[in-house]
């Protein structure tokens, strides 16, 4: 039946539903005899996988799944009642296909009738064999079920395994950036407007002008789309985040190539009454009082830090570990609310670690959860938040 591998996917977050399911069936169904363990993971990826970032999670469940395993036997039939875990996890499924499907089958007893009625024609098995293991027959050679990709003579038995090449490991959405995948995720902020002279060829414009003019040729021309988003980062620097040196290091080139009009500044542990663009020269600081002077509410604003400290620099007035700060960092904090609707915190410590820290729990509830993992998924999710409020990380 293959829910095993489906569940495994399912287990490890990878989005697979039960209409996909459906159509990795139909196609198993229409194989005729065997076929390879290649070919079958081509086609699993091929109509499971929706988004490039979850390619190299699902090499690495597919080597688990095919490990020490010489034939993966495929059974089409299902009992005749479901069983609880499938009525459990499906009728809470996040996925709407799922829930129309659901919906529309009468729940989840009814899907699992309507699931054994689209497999009763099936009354045969599919079996793939692994073709790194001999099969059994003269010299080990492959089943003939396989000649399609039978060996050329004087060639030896094996294939390479591609989903053990990690072709796609920097594509993982549960790692933590680099500079080139840190600015695809970026990509998600933009707004791209037109803006200025024409220097660009209207395509449609003159096909369509010109064809108004009965065939005269009338050339029309747009402004260049580009990128208007407007960004504010203030940057944490100092005492625990000198761990997270080279990740900022990152995540900052990419910001500054990925937007024309980016802002920054540098603070320690939380925005107090000024804050600075050079951390050699920290005492020519500016007021936060003229930043927020300066910077409207277009500007989308991204706090970078661990959010590691005494709670006491958030919650009392001199709570600060390098001064006597007249008020307390969440006053100054509440200040960038108000005037930022735009706003999201990063953090590059694991999300494990955030429940152990009462200063970071503090700042959660102060952003309304929206403070985000430094990671490939957790970055996507924050520029989706600055577009979308309601966006929140729930992790």
């Amino acid at each position: 039946m293959f829910l095993d591998f489906f569940l495994l996917l399912r287990q490890h977050a990878i989005p697979v539903t039960i209409p996909e399911y459906l159509t990795l069936l139909a196609a198993l169904r229409s194989s005729v005899g065997g076929v390879s363990i290649d070919a079958f993971y081509a086609l699993s990826k091929t109509i499971l996988i929706k988004h490039e970032q979850q390619l190299d999670l699902f090499d690495r469940l597919f080597q688990q799944y095919v490990a020490d395993r010489e034939k993966i036997t495929v059974s089409l039939f299902l009992p005749d009642t479901p069983p609880d875990w499938f009525v459990q996890l499906f009728e809470s499924s996040p996925y709407p296909d799922e829930q129309q499907l659901l919906g529309s089958a009468g729940g989840g007893d009814e899907l699992w009738n309507e699931l054994r009625r689209q497999l009763a024609a099936a009354d045969e098995q599919t079996e793939f064999t692994n073709q790194e293991k001999p099969a059994p027959g003269a010299a080990g050679q492959r089943d003939q079920a396989v000649a399609d990709d039978e060996p050329q003579p004087g060639q030896q038995q094996g294939a390479i395994k591609v989903w053990e090449q990690r072709d796609y490991r920097n594509l993982d959405d549960t790692l933590e950036l680099n500079t080139r995948n840190l600015k695809m995720a970026l990509r998600q902020l933009r707004t791209l407007t037109r803006e200025g002279r024409g220097t660009e060829l209207d395509i449609n414009g003159t096909i369509d002008q010109t064809s108004r003019n009965a065939g005269l040729l009338d050339i029309r021309t747009q402004p260049a789309r580009k990128n208007r988003i407007k960004v504010l980062m203030l940057l944490d620097v100092g005492g625990s985040m000198d761990d997270h040196i080279e990740l900022c290091s990152h995540l900052f080139s990419a910001a500054r190539y990925q937007f024309q009009q980016l802002e920054f500044f540098y603070f320690h542990n939380c925005v107090y009454e000024t804050l600075w663009r050079d951390n050699t020269r920290r005492r020519d600081r500016v007021s936060t009082y003229e930043v927020l002077a300066k910077y409207k509410r277009d500007y989308n604003v991204i706090f970078v830090g661990d959010a590691s400290m005494s709670p006491f620099e958030l919650t009392i007035p001199r709570g600060s570990v390098e001064h006597y700060n007249e008020e307390a960092g969440l006053v100054w904090l509440d200040r960038f609310r108000q005037q930022f609707p735009n706003l999201v915190w990063l953090n590059p410590t694991p999300v494990g670690h955030w429940r152990y820290a009462k200063s970071t729990q503090l700042i959660r509830d102060w952003s309304g959860n929206r403070m985000f993992p430094l990671t490939i998924s957790g970055l996507t999710l924050a520029m989706k938040s600055l577009k979308n409020p309601k966006v929140v990380f729930d992790g």
